[in-house]
């Protein structure tokens, strides 16, 4: 921002600046500023600009209508230290209104998002707003995409009608499919997708129409099944379908490699193109073509846009800059070992919460509380496309317990005479079924069921099982060792050669550290069965630890970014939990 003119103006050619973030909101309460300004005047000047026949302020809109209130009181009109930025300087404006307010009250969702916008569409790139307000670019992006979403959408979310997650979910769905979506928030016989479900709804699994086709449906070899209720026929094999557009997208993409656009680039399937986070560049200033495909089927390809960041090395390079930024740090584990690892975490912390009925109490509200679509339950299923960590984890110590807690809980029911296993989503006879056993039982026993319960339904991979693990005080080693499996999936060299140095030494590390991923996990494995040195039995990587630490600095970890996620609220915590618990139990039970 340019340096403003300081100068004295009369309260009377002062209104609120429509730059400002909030300017048709209601007026401000000013009873805890008055005072001092009725004694000692305005100590900090207001930040205005030229707007017509008067001075829009942008900065000090609390301190304006405490002005004015002084102006009722003493019937004079004050005159008021300003600062004149320049009329043409908006974007400033607009970015200095957002820090008074946010620095005096955090801005909702909404208010940043039509200060972001503007700015954005001042020429403010991600990153420099980011910057301008000391947020994350992940921040102003997630901001920015409520742009993509229609203006009746926008006002539900405004007006609260319409939760996060299910606005999140939205910001990833076609024009068309938001206008289904507001069809069916409308409507008085359906209802709309909310939440997951409706990210559910938008991505739509792997229901692929034909309108979706690129290629000549004529030719094409697979099977289509009619839709007798549709406007269009449906792919009966998603991967034949796929296997004929994708060569369609070929052929487009070289015919636009040979009509001189400098790159195609075909993001993965799934991924969605963000015009906010690009600029628009013709062909002959170097605008690629992106190709986004859609998992529905949809291909759209969107011609002369490049990335934010190559604008700004464009940028550096007119300017003579150089631009080196640091090669990024990737992920410490496959995607593979990562669900391996969560997997048998999962398993731990399953086992352990169906022997903590208290504990299993508080989770249980926690998800009645939180809730979803009337709350809709399922158990746990293990759904890894890997053999080897299915056997893994059918042959662990957590599934064999709660196998053993399953045919405890079926007994309870069967010595009442009732069939003991869960069934999800059936009838109502079999719920009043159960209803009537679980009331025949003692407080102790429907605590037992309820901990097995919630055990089966605790999802993995995120960081619920985390929490679960530290509330439980579990202890992963009993649960878990280094098996066949683990050391197939373990592939980063890095992750190797840090735990050569954990078991071993840093020295033993920095010596092997040339080796093959092969020679330094037979370091390993060496180390723990005592080939050559003394057995280290009961050795287990950082990632089974409880809580869980990555092993390369930086690196992206799945179970220590879910306990970091989480950590805060519930270290120091496990004595309180501990000491409810007991005295739960110490109650006398009802008769």
């Amino acid at each position: 921002m340019s340096q403003p003119i300081l100068k004295t103006i009369p309260l009377s050619e002062l209104r609120i600046s429509r730059l400002n973030m909030r300017h048709s909101r209601k007026k401000p309460d000013v009873s805890d500023i008055l005072p001092s300004i009725r004694e000692s005047g305005i100590r900090q000047t207001l930040l205005v600009r030229k707007e017509g026949d008067h001075y829009g302020v942008v900065a000090g809109r609390r301190r304006y209508f405490a002005l004015k209130e002084i102006e009722k009181e003493t019937g004079e009109t004050p005159l008021v230290p300003c600062a004149i930025m320049a009329e043409e300087d908006a974007a400033s404006a607009i970015a200095a209104s957002v820090i008074e307010n946010v620095g005096r009250l955090p801005a909702s969702e909404m208010e940043q998002y039509t200060a972001f916008k503007r700015l954005h569409d001042e020429g403010r790139s991600v990153d420099e707003i980011a910057a301008f307000f000391g947020v994350t670019e992940l921040l102003v992006r997630r901001v920015l995409a409520l742009a993509s979403l229609s203006e009746p959408i926008r006002k539900l979310y405004a007006e609260e009608e319409i939760d996060r997650e299910t606005i999140r979910a939205l910001t990833l769905a076609t024009e068309d499919q938001q206008a289904e979506w507001l069809r069916l928030y409308e409507s008085e016989d359906e209802r709309a997708p909310r939440g997951r479900n409706c990210k559910a709804w938008i991505t739509g699994g792997t229901v692929i129409t034909t309108d979706k086709a690129l290629f000549d449906i004529a030719d094409y070899e697979g099977q289509i099944t009619a839709d007798l209720f549709g406007e269009h026929g449906v792919f009966a094999d998603p991967e034949t379908f796929w296997k004929a557009q994708s060569a369609t997208v070929a052929q487009r993409v070289e015919a636009y490699i040979a009509d001189g656009w400098k790159d195609v680039i075909c993001l993965e399937r799934g991924a969605f193109f963000h015009r906010w986070d690009h600029q628009s560049r013709t062909k002959k200033q170097g605008g690629k073509v992106y190709v986004e495909l859609r998992h529905d089927g949809t291909v759209t390809f969107h011609e002369g846009y490049i990335s934010q960041a190559e604008a700004r090395r464009q940028e550096k390079a007119k300017s003579g800059q150089k631009d080196t930024p640091a090669a990024p740090v990737k992920p410490e584990m496959s995607g593979p070992l990562a669900e391996y690892i969560l997997l048998h975490r999962h398993g731990a912390a399953q086992a352990s919460l169906a022997t903590q009925p208290a504990i299993a109490l508080r989770l249980m509200v926690a998800h009645a509380m939180t809730g979803s679509a009337l709350w809709d339950i399922r158990a746990h299923e293990c759904r890894t496309k890997k053999p080897d960590t299915r056997t893994s984890l059918e042959a662990s110590k957590a599934a064999a317990e709660m196998e053993e807690r399953r045919a405890y809980v079926a007994s309870l029911f069967e010595a009442l005479g009732v069939r003991g296993e869960a069934r999800r989503n059936t009838d109502a006879y079999r719920l009043c079924e159960l209803f009537a056993a679980l009331l025949a039982m003692s407080d102790e026993e429907v605590m037992e069921v309820l901990a097995f319960t919630m055990a089966q339904t605790l999802e993995a991979g995120g960081p619920i099982a985390e929490a679960v693990l530290h509330v439980c005080e579990t202890d992963l080693p009993a649960y878990w060792k280094p098996d066949a499996a683990f050391f197939d999936l373990l592939r980063d060299k890095r992750a190797i050669n840090a735990m050569v140095a954990d078991i071993g030494s840093t020295s033993l590390a920095e010596s092997c550290a040339g080796d093959t991923a092969k020679v330094q996990k037979q370091i390993i494995g060496n180390r723990i069965n005592g080939h050559g040195c003394e057995p280290n039995p009961d050795w287990r990587p950082a990632w089974m630890q409880t809580p869980p630490t990555r092993l390369v600095e930086c690196a992206g970890s799945p179970p220590a970014d879910a306990w970091a996620r989480v950590a805060e609220l519930f270290e120091g915590r496990g004595e309180h939990i501990d000491g409810a618990a007991t005295q739960a139990f110490d109650q006398p039970h009802a008769a």
